[in-house]
């Protein structure tokens, strides 16, 4: 049985780590903040100008002049700090983001990362996302392993738009978890899904990996 959206956020919460910054991109990726573990301190960075984001707020209290860069509206915290962009992409360019959970429509076998336009549809811009794989210390991108048609999102090659190139460093979809060695390549299937097996993550994925010792 594949991962849920909200269990395959739960698993990419694992990656944290107490004093951490971290930047989450929209979709999957937001759901994170709802699975910090208790008592971990970690301090989550907009690319708007926010540093200490809250929860969601629950309907009706929502502020229209409160949101993160995907737009949603948020809260603050009481340590919470604002900004300009110039700041806040300072942060990020400056290597002072620890890590940096993405969503994706490609990722090639060397950690190359699609995930910001499909050609021919109209976007309006890359926003943050180039400057945050080229400047975060980390990148998890947790993305649906298949799209919608079925086709492969991990490939020998990503043939959309690149957003960065040898930037991924871990993969998590509804499949399983894999380790991407960015700076040497290959890959490793470290995880799988409950009731999912290797044969089925080999017939869904284009690109090579290997599987690590005792997966069954």
């Amino acid at each position: 049985m594949a991962w849920t959206r909200d269990e395959m956020a739960a698993r990419a919460a694992k990656e944290l780590s107490d004093g951490f910054y971290v930047n989450l991109g929209i979709g999957i990726p937001t759901l994170v903040a709802n699975y910090i573990p208790e008592g971990m301190h970690v301090t989550l960075h907009s690319e708007n100008g926010m540093l200490g984001i809250g929860p969601f707020p629950y309907e009706g209290e929502e502020d229209p002049d409160l949101i993160n860069a995907g737009k949603q509206t948020v809260t603050e915290l009481p340590q919470s700090s604002y900004f300009d962009s110039a700041a806040s992409f300072g942060m990020i360019r400056g290597g002072h983001i620890n890590l940096a959970i993405l969503g994706a429509m490609q990722v090639a076998e060397n950690g190359d990362l699609a995930n910001w336009m499909i050609p021919g549809k109209l976007v309006k811009g890359m926003g943050g996302a180039m400057d945050l794989v080229a400047g975060v210390q980390r990148v998890v991108v947790v993305m649906d392993h298949n799209s919608k048609a079925g086709d492969a999102k991990f490939l020998k090659a990503c043939d959309l738009p690149l957003t960065g190139t040898h930037v991924v460093d871990l993969l998590i979809t509804d499949l399983g978890v894999f380790e991407i060695d960015k700076k040497d390549g290959g890959v490793t299937l470290t995880e799988l899904a409950p009731d999912v097996t290797v044969d089925v993550v080999r017939e869904r994925t284009e690109a090579n990996f290997e599987v690590a010792a005792g997966l069954a």
